[in-house]
């Protein structure tokens, strides 16, 4: 670290001695040394800028069509997904659209009305009529999309009690995910990290007196049954995780110290997603990508790569640490049949306690 800071130290010293001279260069220079740019230079420029437009509008058309995959969002997985991709989507256009004209209008006025000699600009000290126009247009879409984003997420965090959601913990500490399911009587007992007692197997400091606790399941996987309503609640132990299940369109921060909590329905379940077309192709050009390096790998006589298969993830969104990359928990989404079968091995609070 030091050593780069001296790098960037004498860099900037650099570049000032450069400044000066530059100045120095300036102050001295004769008066028919002129800095002036000649039409020659504006012609010059002229044509840089417009051709400089075209390698942006050449660059976003190939990158679009060799890495686009339109349509850019799809294979949501939760009754909130499409509402989520749609706005995503809608915002996307506009600020592309918006970005091509503005882009275009830049690149051609520096062309069109480049410097020469003999030619005066005529400008506007200030035009209400274009004003009004350039701020009411923005403004109006601007409220359109906030309005309508406002909407979406009113709706999504919005869960309904009534609705006997599903209600689980997700409980971030470095660099790991623990879930704990609130049991029988689907109410979660109480918890605090000053409880956590890790000779009685107790890592998520649940209060052993608490009635409500006694059922709850503690596991380092996720399971959801397709079609129910899941209410997780968050905590973290040491610093700030953010919640992120990208099939699911859904983040929350965990924050220390506080409880948030965040809602969504699961639609399509694991072996769905696996059999969807899209994932087929994407997980075979992934072990079409490992089966070369493993061949690099076998030649150093290191093992193989093992052949990659689709499931949902929870990940962390917010840089944690140094093991924040690898900070992840695989989700399973099955039927209801599934999930209940599942949830029966596993063990109750109150039997996983060691003495």
């Amino acid at each position: 670290m030091t050593a780069l800071l001296t790098i960037i130290v004498l860099v900037f010293i650099l570049v000032a001695i450069w400044q000066m001279v530059k100045i120095f260069d300036l102050a001295q220079a004769k008066s028919e040394c002129d800095q002036v740019a000649t039409d020659k230079d504006n012609k010059i420029n002229a044509y840089l800028m417009m051709g400089f437009l075209a390698f942006i509008y050449i660059i976003t058309i190939i990158s679009i069509v060799k890495w686009g995959d339109l349509p850019l969002l799809s294979n949501s997985a939760s009754a909130h997904g499409p509402t989520i991709d749609n706005l995503m989507a809608i915002s996307l256009v506009i600020i592309f659209f918006v970005q091509t004209v503005t882009q275009f209008l830049l690149h051609y006025f520096a062309f069109k009305y480049k410097g020469e000699k003999g030619k005066k600009a005529l400008f506007f000290a200030d035009n209400n009529k274009l004003e009004a126009i350039w701020t009411i247009i923005p403004v109006i879409v601007l409220a359109g999309l906030i309005i309508y984003g406002l909407n979406t997420w009113v709706n999504i965090m919005g869960v309904d009690e009534s609705d006997d959601p599903l209600v689980i913990e997700l409980y971030a500490q470095q660099f790991n995910w623990t879930a704990r399911y609130a049991g029988q009587d689907n109410t979660l007992g109480l918890a605090n990290v000053r409880l956590i007692d890790i000779d009685k197997a107790n890592v998520l400091g649940l209060d052993e007196a608490d009635p409500n606790a006694q059922d709850d399941i503690i596991t380092k996987e996720l399971h959801l049954p397709v079609g129910k309503p899941v209410l997780f609640k968050m905590r973290s132990q040491d610093v700030l995780h953010s919640a992120y299940m990208p099939h699911f369109r859904a983040q929350m921060n965990c924050v220390p110290g506080m409880i948030t909590q965040f809602g969504f329905t699961p639609t399509v379940t694991s072996e769905e997603m696996r059999q969807n077309p899209d994932m087929v192709e994407k997980v075979a050009n992934i072990n079409k990508i490992r089966v070369e390096k493993s061949k690099d790998l076998i030649a150093k006589g290191e093992d193989a790569l093992d052949r990659y298969e689709f499931d949902y993830l929870l990940i962390c969104n917010k840089i944690c640490g140094k093991s924040h990359y690898n900070m992840q928990m695989k989700i399973v989404v099955e039927t209801q049949e599934e999930f209940d079968a599942w949830i029966k091995e596993q063990k109750e609070f109150k039997n996983s306690l060691t003495n």
